[in-house]
Order: C-alpha cells, then structure tokens, then sequence
C-alpha cells in the first residue's frame, strides 16, 4: 500500500512546494496531492521519478524499510516501516497489553476488527 505520508513528509522535509515537486517528475500538482491524500497511486514511471528525486528506494514509499532479521524462522529476513516499529515500541510500554498481543496476535486482530466496526 503507498504512504502518500512519506511522500509528503520528504516533500516538506525538502522544502518543495506539490507545483515544484509536480514539475520534477511530469505530473500536475493536484496529482502530488492525490498521492499524498492516497486518493491515487502513481503509476511506476513517476514511483521510480520519485525515488529518485528524493534518493530513496522505491519500498521506502510502500513502508518498507527496515530489514528485521527473524532466525529460526522460514523467512529469515523481513521488512517493516518506521511506523510500524514505532508502534511495536509504544506497545511494549504497555506491558499486560503486549503480553497479549504477544500470546495470541490473532485473537487480538480479531478483537481490533471486532472493535472497528
């Protein structure tokens, strides 16, 4: 899924406005706020433009980009997003609760869900 957040975090973080930012890669404006909103992907040719305006890898924008190493395990490497270690990192601060989620990760997906709705 593309994080419209990362591309707008890089925008501001490089002081572009979505005109300027537009320009560099051949699309309109409303088009960077589109992505940035997650109202519309970019197509891979402006994904790649992209990656390259702002020197990072194209799996940066889909939220991959931390290697974790997990051994004993079928895969032994996976990626996850800043996003989702910060999260891991607030969980654990609630002790019981990571307990849980540690325990049982399903049953407590399914509760999330149940609550969502």
């Amino acid at each position: 899924m593309f994080l419209g957040a990362r591309l707008k975090e890089l925008r501001t973080k490089n002081n572009m406005t979505q005109a300027e930012l537009g320009k560099l890669v051949n699309v309109t404006k409303v088009s960077i706020c589109c992505y940035e909103k997650n109202i519309r992907l970019p197509s891979l040719e402006t994904l790649e433009d992209l990656s390259n305006v702002f020197g990072v890898k194209c799996d940066y924008f889909f939220g991959k980009d931390m290697s974790t190493v997990m051994e004993d395990t079928e895969d032994y490497a996976f990626y996850i997003s800043k996003e989702e270690a910060e999260f891991l990192k607030t969980l654990r601060l609630n002790k019981e609760l990571y307990s849980q989620v540690c325990n049982d990760p399903k049953r407590m997906v399914e509760l999330i869900e149940k609550k969502l709705k």
